[in-house]
């Protein structure tokens, strides 16, 4: 007769929680490539966008929020760099 090693009674898996695009429960209704505070909740320190896995955004808004930062970019509000 085997044996077969159990696994100890407390182990249970820990569910992750999704993550919930801010700006469609926020309703928000358009992103503004001048308002440099939202969109630095998105980009690191260094100067990159954060993706969308990360950030919790639906994909519609994270192509909104790429399209505002880079446009934020060549209109000067934001550094494309870290200093």
């Amino acid at each position: 007769m085997s044996t077969k090693p159990s696994k100890p009674r407390g182990f249970m898996f820990k569910r992750i929680k999704k993550k919930r695009c801010r700006l469609c429960s926020g309703k928000t209704e358009g992103i503004d490539f001048k308002d440099a505070d939202f969109l630095k909740s998105y980009i690191t320190e260094r100067g990159k966008i954060i993706p969308r896995r990360v950030s919790g955004n639906c994909a519609k808004h994270q192509r909104t929020v790429t399209k505002a930062v880079k446009k934020g970019r060549e209109a000067g509000v934001i550094p494309f760099t870290a200093e």
